[in-house]
């Protein structure tokens, strides 16, 4: 990930989303597989997973526009929001196939329609959406932020149980199922561990960078 015309401060910044976008990849893909699906879809929600936050790097050049980092007003909040459709606008510039464009646009739908960007509810969202709501929650949850510590992995589910109108609950069951099964070491493992298929889309994020 070497790049000399990217900033120290973006070049940190694509570090932290490919750290998430690694867990979140790899968390979807044992719920896929536990739910049954294909090796081809698995290998979608892979992808999608990865890559389902690279329109943060359009959010992280914008907000200062927008006022301190400090404060999350609501102008920068409408710049956070934006974030699933520059994603989605980046993979369709590339070439990515819909079943990953659409599953990164709607990730942070809530089957409750409380989510965004479209307030879409049930199974109005896509199949891979859903899956990759629960995934990315939990892999926020359970990673230090600037703000908090990381919640550990029960604490992070209680959390996640309080909000489960949120979630689709066939895939939050499957979720649950993973979490219980995957224990200690094998968890940690299953989160950092980067896999060929993701080394192959890993360079996306310093491309989508520099061309901003």
């Amino acid at each position: 990930m070497e790049s000399t015309s990217l900033s120290s401060k973006m070049r940190e910044y694509i570090y932290v989303e490919m750290s998430h976008g690694v867990k979140v990849s790899n968390l979807a893909q044992e719920v896929a597989k536990e739910l049954g699906e294909d090796e081809t879809f698995c290998r979608q929600i892979a992808v999608a997973g990865l890559l389902h936050d690279i329109g943060k790097l359009w959010v992280m050049k914008h907000m200062n526009e927008a006022g301190s980092e400090e404060t999350l007003t609501i102008e920068r909040m409408k710049i956070v929001r934006m974030h699933p459709t520059h994603s989605c606008d980046m993979l369709m510039a590339e070439g990515y196939p819909a079943g990953i464009t659409q599953a990164v646009y709607y990730h942070h739908e809530n089957v409750d329609g409380t989510g965004y960007p479209e307030n879409l509810r049930g199974d109005k969202i896509p199949w891979m959406a859903r899956i990759l709501r629960i995934c990315d929650v939990y892999c926020a949850l359970t990673t230090d932020r600037s703000y908090r510590r990381a919640f550990e992995r029960f604490a992070a589910m209680e959390i996640m149980i309080d909000e489960v109108e949120d979630y689709d609950m066939r895939c939050f069951l499957a979720f649950q199922r993973v979490i219980h099964n995957e224990a200690g070491e094998k968890l940690r493992s299953l989160c950092t561990v980067i896999s060929p298929l993701q080394k192959e889309h890993l360079p996306l994020f310093v491309k989508e960078a520099e061309a901003l």
